[in-house]
């Protein structure tokens, strides 16, 4: 729904420029100029009330003058003028323009004047303050930029005009061509997603980079992120990676949660691989674009200079890549062709003198080795032996940039004879690198991709059958402390709530008094060797640092003495401290164990993120952690652990077992569970988790609410990522048939080919308004991978087969004021009251999401599902614009 009109400004057949100048050195000149001699081979409307004429064409004075209704406005002119220009083009019935003009800013009301005049008609804008539009297969420069872009597959979005241009100027020397280019500007109307809508579809676009500045709509952003990213490559760099963290927060989590660190969490999770420096946009674009998405990458070089490969080794260690082991019976291959001198190892050096034929036979060893994933041949230039002549070599051994099923990636050094070597390679469809650095490199991206595709296909619940929780518990501790006005609750409340959600906690003992530190000490002693004596406090966050916490007594009588002292520390460093008790505990000593934090924070972007990482006192300077967006499962538990250094500890060193890691996934998962249940958690630090092979304990948790919304309900409306919708499950019987209803799975795509080939075409065609055959992968890729922010779809399942039998679809705008509904149901299955029972539950599912109307579109001749819709209650009307059309309508009383 967002790229509704979108489609006038990204396929003109007409422009009007509208400051258009023949003043030298103007950017109304320039704009001009640029579609002009860039052959646009539509209708070119200059506007300008100065001037009669220009570039020997009729200038206009005003949109109402033009001949004819401009698909895409261009407007140069001052800002003053910018809301009037808008308003005159969305009269004329033009329905896009990019404002290249800067100054429409909040303060002096421009940039709301231009918005209000463009809502009647849903008239989009790109920018203002934009570099301007460039759709090269249609040879349209709509900007400044000081040259013209070659065609290509590969789309930019930009939020930087500096970097558009420095980008274009690259892609020029290095054969680059663009299918489009969007100078995003201060996206008062069009922003990052809608573009991303807008290119997932987009058959000319193979690939999408981007450089980004901000992200203004973190839950837009990342569905659209994710809907393309299921389909093509997408490429980010996210300027701003050191910038400073919180200086103050409540809580360890808060100081450590920078935000490049969520930024970097939140790319990963909607499946675009971020890269750090202009030129690797394209090398990552061009990797990407050519192969799938590998589980391993494991790198088999070949090389005729043994430095060269170890330098590519370097390079691939750098980025955490994984070489190749070669088998025994690749290395008896090798020996039966290479000269006795050969590496006998990967990388596999073939020697200086390698002629084509011993290339030849090394790389078809290597890529047939079945512990090779990707292999990488390279080429130094030597006075005993030809790049060119291996290059065509090589060349031959390829099928669509792969040898074996398996990509090849190749570097061929120097520049002379390299660069035509290079050229070989390329113009073979083989990937190729002027580094050993970038084509390790190169091989990195294929993995990280993978592992960002991983994430991106994870959807977990709202609800998780694997996590133990009791929301109840936790409601009634919440309640409490929002009754006494408190924001932080203290040690004993905060492992009570995270004790609800399964993870462990050592017994703990209230004492009110010295006294009552010293009685409950005896108490615990008769179990415990050792006991620990801490501060309670509402007003003192962090304990350790005014000697809040006494470890390792032995007796009853010292854990008094130790909360007499921690009393008088108290009053010399924090004199207007409130001291509520002590919290006695047994003494938890596990020799083996690794100290971890789990925390959680909020991002002003993102909403809730999850933290993971080394532990302890000093885990600001460890600074050893990692960030994920929630909800979480296993997997992207796991993944989250994987992504710190002392998840390798943790996996088991020297003496030390493996940690049990299944039990600090579950402490993940339930602290996940957490902010899905409760919206009020602004943060929460577990810190230490001891880890170790018998599982894992919190020692200190601290948890922060904002009192006033304990009691909104979840799921948690500030998540970036929705949940997959759990609760939306029923069962139904019909004509001795049994059905179950439920939210449409990723792995639901397996289901499709057998449910497909039982429509009839005559259904197909009245369901997708014309006849169709075939359905692409990608398209089922989007019509079952969700993440259920704008789309929604249940399908209908044949209990005794599992086959699929129907399917509902809700599809809303932006805004979920409106939302398109859509129906399919098996046709051997139809006049069981499926389709009725499909319908009711995307209805009701529309009202419990707040949605004001939902719509359907079909043909007229659609007699049966006119009639379930006005049975159901749907008005019926044909459609505005399109003959042959119905629009069904039906309102639902919600008003936003």
């Amino acid at each position: 729904m967002t790229i509704r009109n979108l489609e006038h400004a990204v396929s003109p057949k007409s422009v009007a420029v509208f400051g258009a100048s023949v003043r030298d050195g103007s950017v109304g000149r320039v704009v001009f100029d640029n579609i002009v001699n860039g052959g646009f081979e539509g209708e070119i409307w200059p506007v300008n009330p100065k001037y009669s004429g220009l570039a020997g064409r009729h200038c206009y004075a005003k949109a109402a003058d033009l001949p004819g209704v401009p698909d895409l406005g261009v407007i140069v002119t001052p800002p003053e003028t910018v809301p009037g220009v808008v308003r005159d083009l969305s009269e004329k019935g033009t329905r896009a323009a990019v404002v290249i003009t800067a100054g429409l800013t909040h303060e002096n009301g421009l940039r709301q004047a231009m918005l209000d005049a463009a809502k009647p008609t849903l008239f989009r804008i790109i920018g203002p303050n934009t570099l301007g539009l460039i759709i090269p297969p249609v040879k349209l420069n709509a900007g400044f930029a000081h040259m013209a872009a070659r065609p290509g597959n590969i789309a930019l979005l930009s939020q930087s005009g500096a970097i558009a241009t420095s980008l274009i100027d690259w892609a020029a020397d290095n054969n680059v061509g663009f299918s489009q280019i969007v100078s995003l500007g201060d996206m008062a109307d069009v922003d990052v997603a809608d573009c991303l809508d807008m290119l997932a579809g987009d058959a000319r676009t193979r690939a999408i980079v981007m450089y980004l500045e901000t992200i203004p709509n973190p839950r837009k952003f990342m569905s659209a992120a994710r809907a393309a990213a299921r389909i093509k490559p997408v490429i980010a760099i996210k300027s701003g990676r050191h910038e400073q963290a919180a200086k103050a927060a409540a809580t360890h989590t808060g100081a450590l949660s920078g935000a490049d660190r969520v930024v970097e969490a939140a790319l990963q999770r909607a499946g675009i691989l971020r890269v750090k420096g202009l030129a690797e946009l394209f090398d990552a674009a061009e990797t990407t674009a050519r192969f799938a998405p590998l589980d391993r990458a494991r790198v088999g070089i070949v090389t005729n200079g043994g430095g060269a490969g170890v330098l590519a080794v370097d390079q691939l260690m750098d980025c955490k890549g994984e070489l190749a082991a070669l088998s025994p019976a690749t290395v008896v291959r090798l020996n039966t062709t290479l000269p006795p001198t050969w590496s006998h190892a990967n990388p596999v050096d073939i020697i200086g003198d390698a002629p084509p034929e011993r290339y030849k036979a090394a790389v078809e060893a290597v890529a047939a080795d079945p512990g090779t994933d990707v292999v990488l041949v390279m080429n130094c230039p030597t006075g005993l032996g030809s790049p060119l002549a291996v290059a065509k070599a090589v060349a031959e051994l390829t099928s669509e940039g792969k040898i074996g099923g398996k990509p090849m990636l190749t570097c061929w050094l120097g520049e002379h004879t390299a660069r035509d070597g290079r050229r070989i390679l390329q113009d073979a469809g083989i990937a190729s690198f002027e580094t050993p650095a970038d084509a390790a490199t190169a091989v990195s991206y294929l993995s990280d991709w993978s592992r960002a595709q991983r994430s991106l296909m994870r959807t977990p619940s709202s609800r998780s059958e694997d996590t133990t929780s009791d929301r109840a518990a936790v409601l009634a501790i919440l309640r409490q402390v929002a009754k006494e006005g408190r924001r932080m609750l203290m040690e004993p409340e905060a492992k009570a709530a995270i004790s609800a959600y399964g993870i462990a906690v050592p017994q703990t003992i209230v004492a009110k008094s010295a006294v009552e530190a010293e009685q409950a000490a005896g108490r615990l002693l008769k179990t415990s060797e050792r006991v620990v004596v801490k501060l309670l406090s509402r007003t003192i966050s962090h304990k350790s640092d005014i000697g809040g916490v006494e470890l390792n007594l032995a007796t009853a009588a010292a854990a008094g003495k130790a909360a007499r002292a921690i009393e008088a520390r108290v009053g010399k460093h924090a004199p207007a401290a409130t001291i509520e008790g002590y919290a006695v505990q047994p003494m938890v000593a596990r020799k083996q164990a690794q100290e971890v934090i789990l925390g959680v924070s909020r991002d002003p972007i993102f909403g809730p993120v999850i933290l993971f990482g080394a532990g302890g006192v000093a885990v600001e300077v460890m600074d050893d952690t990692a960030m994920a967006l929630p909800p979480l499962d296993d997997v992207l538990a796991g993944d989250l652990i994987e992504h710190t250094r002392i998840g390798r500890l943790l996996a088991g060193f020297r003496d030390r077992k493996p940690a049990n890691r299944g039990a600090i996934v579950a402490a993940l998962n339930g602290l996940s569970q957490m902010i899905v249940d409760f919206p009020c958690l602004v943060s929460i630090d577990i810190n230490p988790l001891l880890a170790d092979a018998d599982g894992v304990v919190a020692l200190d948790a601290r948890i922060e609410i904002e009192p006033e919304r304990v009691e909104e309900p979840g799921p948690n409306p500030a998540l970036a990522i929705r949940p997959y919708p759990s609760g939306w499950d029923r069962k139904f019987s019909a004509n001795g048939a049994r059905f179950h209803i439920r939210p449409i799975k990723p792995a639901d795509i397996a289901l499709y080919p057998e449910f497909l080939a039982r429509i009839s075409p005559d259904d197909l065609r009245l369901r997708f308004l014309s006849p169709r055959k075939n359905f692409s992968d990608q398209m089922l890729k989007r019509l079952t991978q969700l993440d259920y922010d704008r789309d929604m779809a249940f399908v209908a399942l044949d209990q005794s087969t599992g086959a699929l039998a129907g399917v509902s679809r809700l599809s809303c705008d932006p805004d979920h004021t409106t939302a398109e509904y859509a129906l399919l149901v098996r046709t051997d299955l139809q006049g069981h009251g499926l389709g009725w029972e499909l319908l009711r539950q995307i209805v009701d599912y529309a009202k419990a999401d707040r949605i004001s109307r939902i719509e359907g579109i079909m043909l007229t001749e659609n007699i049966r599902m006119l009639a379930m819709c006005r049975e159901f209650g749907f008005s019926i009307a044909h459609h505005p614009s399109q003959a042959g059309l119905s629009l069904a309508r039906l309102d639902l009383g919600w008003s936003r």
